[in-house]
């Protein structure tokens, strides 16, 4: 396991808990499917309506019983998929018992190879974090801080072994705020604009008609090929802030929302197909 204050870039071909499990797979290859997910899971808060914000505030301090429970019904969801984006995960304080539930849902949920970034370090009492969890090997992992007027906001980018022209992966968590959100995903666009072979997902906040995403999909040469997946609030999806944006090399089979409100946003899926 490489802790969240590793160092800002680190070669990991072998990153995670288990490199011996039968769920490990090879390097991506030309033409290869691969099944995507994104998933805001809020610490494992079950969130169903709008004053459980309120009434359940007090367990994004403390620990609950029924979180793990919840954990778990995540990581039977997310077992079937290829790559996993993880956002609102606890690195290990005191309201997750200290656990670290990117590593639990990796374990729980069979994957081989498993990443955490803490965003926003409150000691024990919260570690702020976004998660991978991968069935392939990756050849590098980057951390990055988002800019913004308040800190705590961040990205990794996670470059794929492939046969062919290199994979890149972008998981975020952007902030509340346009105007920083503007500045992020300007940042982020600069990060992938010279790769052929881009995916970047995670809740972003915004709407794909927002003037950022109009920015990033533009500068980076990227699209979303449905616009109108509704993901939030889970008990009653109104928002499409969830996204996967692709380049146009890669294939699209599937995208949908997954009806399962296990947090307050519902998670995002998709299958791809990289280039042959």
């Amino acid at each position: 396991m490489f802790a969240a204050d590793a160092l800002t870039s680190m070669k990991l071909p072998n990153f995670g808990h288990d490199t011996t499990s039968s769920t490990v797979k090879n390097d991506l290859q030309q033409g290869q499917q691969l099944r995507l997910l994104s998933y805001n899971i809020q610490t494992g808060i079950a969130t169903r309506r709008y004053h459980h914000y309120l009434t359940h505030s007090w367990k994004h301090v403390l620990p609950h019983g029924e979180r793990i429970e919840n954990l778990n019904r995540i990581a039977r969801m997310i077992h079937d998929y290829d790559v996993v984006g993880l956002q609102e995960v606890d690195g290990g304080s005191l309201r997750s018992g200290f656990i670290n539930q990117t590593e639990y849902l990796a374990v729980r949920a069979n994957f081989p190879y498993w990443y955490d970034k803490t965003n926003r370090n409150l000691g024990k009492i919260a570690q702020h974090s976004m998660g991978l969890l991968s069935r392939f090997p990756t050849a590098e992992i980057t951390e990055h801080k988002l800019p913004g007027f308040i800190p705590g906001r961040g990205a990794l980018t996670v470059e794929f072994n492939t046969s062919g022209t290199p994979l890149i992966l972008v998981i975020l968590h952007l902030a509340l705020s346009q105007r920083a959100r503007v500045r992020q995903l300007d940042f982020v666009s600069e990060l992938v604009r010279d790769y052929d072979n881009v995916i970047v997902m995670g809740d972003m906040n915004c709407q794909p008609d927002s003037e950022e995403m109009i920015r990033l999909m533009k500068g980076a040469n990227l699209v979303e090929p449905l616009q109108d997946l509704h993901t939030f609030p889970s008990w009653r999806p109104l928002r499409n802030i969830d996204h996967i944006l692709v380049s146009p090399s890669l294939q699209v089979d599937e995208i949908k929302v997954l009806n399962y409100p296990l947090s307050d946003h519902l998670p995002i899926s998709m299958t791809v197909r990289l280039p042959a």
